[in-house]
């Protein structure tokens, strides 16, 4: 392991935890978009939280909350809790998704009562501003239900294992792997807002109509006549 990481690995909870922060390099940065933390723990119920194996800066109490100075992901699989905001509390379900940005007081917890599963990465680099855009994700929705994702999941874990490994360009593939989590969220979050509404069997009726009939010349007022 480099001697500017930090890693930490707690064999007293019912499976393996692990974190590991990160100093991104010179050309890590350059490339727009680098990793600084990444992560999983499972937390039982009633257990102290956060783990007390986080360094200052990242560590937090109930009472003060914190700020961070980098973007954070957080896939919560099992388990159910808290998330708040200077501004607003949220409800965080099993399948929820916690998105926390530079600059934004918060602070978050499991319920006592079922603690929860969590699966986290933290980023940074100038790219984040073009994917953290009001158009994209809306900065008063920090929690996101986008359900059971396998292959959500298992992006998470290959990050996650990437940073382990800590091989040469392991930030440059571990970037990537950030912006595909960050594109399957919008894409399953979009698709929900979509699912059974009128607007969405339009769309698909459009799409078929063109894949049917690519040879042809149409008359896109008429078209759009038709579908109303």
């Amino acid at each position: 392991m480099r001697n500017d990481s930090y890693f930490a690995q707690n064999d007293t909870m019912p499976n393996e935890s692990f974190v590991k922060y990160i100093n991104a390099g010179p050309l890590d940065k350059e490339w727009g978009l680098y990793l600084t933390v990444a992560g999983y723990a499972q937390i039982p119920p009633s257990d102290v939280y956060p783990p007390r194996i986080h360094p200052s800066g990242y560590y937090f109490t109930w009472e003060k909350g914190r700020i961070l100075q980098e973007y954070q992901i957080n896939y919560i699989t099992e388990g159910s809790g808290t998330l708040e905001t200077s501004t607003n509390q949220f409800q965080v379900v099993p399948g929820s998704m916690i998105i926390l940005r530079p600059g934004i007081w918060h602070r978050y917890k499991p319920d006592p009562n079922t603690g929860w599963n969590e699966h986290y990465i933290g980023f940074n680099g100038d790219f984040c501003l073009n994917l953290f855009h009001e158009g994209f994700f809306q900065a008063g929705k920090p929690v996101l239900y986008v359900g059971f994702q396998e292959s959500l999941l298992n992006l998470f874990f290959e990050t996650i294992q990437q940073v382990k490994d800590e091989k040469t360009g392991h930030q440059q593939v571990a970037s990537a792997n950030t912006i595909l989590i960050l594109s399957k969220i919008l894409s399953v979050v979009r698709n929900q807002e979509f699912a059974g509404k009128t607007i969405e069997r339009t769309i698909r009726k459009a799409c078929l109509y063109f894949r049917e009939n690519l040879d042809a010349s149409i008359n896109m007022e008429e078209l759009a006549g038709e579908l109303h």
